[in-house]
């Protein structure tokens, strides 16, 4: 393999970015949009039960939000996450192992989805509007940026506890010993770190838990859609395709 620039992958992860939001896109849009109308229909209803008629209409439709509005906050946020994710591979190469480009990326990118989005996502599950204390927002909102970087770190950390029993387990015992310890310790930041529990006791179950399976279907249509590209182009970019053979000229 050649060796390239941060930059080459950086270009090719906005890139690959681009395209999982995208992808992204169209599964909020085809997924997630009909869960929020929905919970913003519930919300309505019960401000004119309350007999709180605000009778003002939103700056910004509900249609543009959910098309424009959409598609500029997706593909901004998967071009920022794709340039990320480009620079993670350019120090994972050759680092974890044997492993090709596109398995690199793979692993990276398995490896960012479960680290930035799964395991935060268990913790503190996303709700859809209507749910939530609005004077709460700042709080939940660090809460959930904490635990992002508490997963980071966490995951570091088993890197390197990996790679320090490798050479006494070998690679595999050493992968999963270092793999437990990591669940050991997210399951006790679960335990330390506040739980939030706003959901009003009449808001349809069901809803709820539509919005959040719509979430993880939108991020993991992000993750594996840039797993996907960038791998492809990550390829292209370090190892080079093979010039074509020379028709041999039959001699006289």
């Amino acid at each position: 393999m050649n060796p390239l620039s941060p930059r080459v992958f950086l270009v090719r992860g906005m890139l690959a970015g681009l395209l999982a939001g995208v992808a992204a896109f169209l599964v909020a849009y085809l997924l997630g949009e009909s869960k929020v109308d929905a919970a913003i229909a519930i919300e309505e209803a019960g401000h004119l039960a309350a007999g709180h008629d605000h009778g003002e209409e939103a700056p910004v439709s509900r249609a543009l939000q959910a098309t424009a509005g959409l598609g500029t906050g997706v593909l901004l946020y998967g071009v920022a996450l794709g340039g990320i994710a480009a620079l993670v591979f350019c120090f994972a190469l050759g680092r974890i192992g044997r492993f090709g480009p596109r398995a690199t990326a793979a692993l990276v990118t398995g490896g960012l989805f479960v680290t930035v989005t799964l395991v935060p996502l268990l913790k503190y599950p996303a709700n859809p509007p209507a749910v939530g204390d609005p004077e709460t927002a700042a709080r939940r909102t660090a809460l959930y940026l904490l635990m992002i970087a508490l997963s980071a770190l966490l995951a570091a950390g088993m890197l390197i506890l990996g790679r320090r029993l490798a050479p006494r387990l070998g690679n595999w015992n050493a992968s999963i010993a270092a793999g437990a310890a990591f669940v050991l310790a997210v399951g006790i930041s679960y335990a330390v770190l506040p739980g939030i529990n706003e959901v009003p006791e009449d808001f349809p179950a069901a809803l709820i838990w539509q919005f959040r399976l719509a979430s993880l279907a939108i991020q993991a249509a992000l993750w594996a859609t840039f797993g996907l590209a960038f791998g492809y182009l990550a390829e292209r970019a370090l190892v080079p395709t093979a010039a074509p053979k020379e028709a041999v000229q039959p001699t006289s």
